[in-house]
């Protein structure tokens, strides 16, 4: 188990295998799972700062990816449990997502409930490619905007220790 996870960082180490380490990271913190892509997306561009369009496109890609895998398994969660209780805040909340329709993933880059949405997206069944393109929209202005922003509050790189 230890020689695979020792594997496993080899293969996602900054930079040999940069944007794919990006993609993977992107992709994964997509989903419900709590990670954050930024620090990869930012580690990356810091090293090879000619790589910031390809690493910005890359960590866009696997996020939407990530998303629609979110939306996916809304969708089957729906179709596994169609009765369930609702508060009248959680009625509202899904009243106010089903009025939006899929401009809603637009705030699918937002922190804590991003992904969330994504996979409510899909439970209310709201059309797939149209969430898949907010959602692509949303995350890639939010990598532009935080690599962007990083790489002017840090133009000589991150000191740690």
């Amino acid at each position: 188990m230890e020689d695979t996870l020792k594997h496993i960082l080899q293969w996602l180490a900054l930079p040999e295998h940069g944007l794919s380490t990006v993609f993977v990271v992107s992709f994964v913190s997509a989903t419900l799972l709590p990670l954050g892509s930024e620090p990869a997306v930012f580690g990356l561009v810091k090293l090879k700062p000619d790589l910031f369009w390809p690493a910005v496109l890359v960590a866009t890609v696997g996020n939407t990816l990530g998303g629609a895998l979110d939306w996916a398994m809304g969708y089957g969660a729906n179709r596994v449990k169609r009765n369930y209780s609702e508060s009248n805040s959680q009625m509202r909340a899904l009243r106010w997502l089903e009025k939006l329709g899929p401009k809603a993933c637009l705030l699918a880059w937002l922190p804590a409930v991003g992904d969330p949405l994504c996979a409510i997206a899909g439970w209310l069944r709201l059309p797939f490619w149209p969430c898949v393109l907010y959602m692509a929209i949303g995350k890639f202005a939010r990598y532009v905007t935080m690599t962007a922003a990083l790489m002017w509050v840090f133009p000589g790189g991150l000191v740690l220790g």
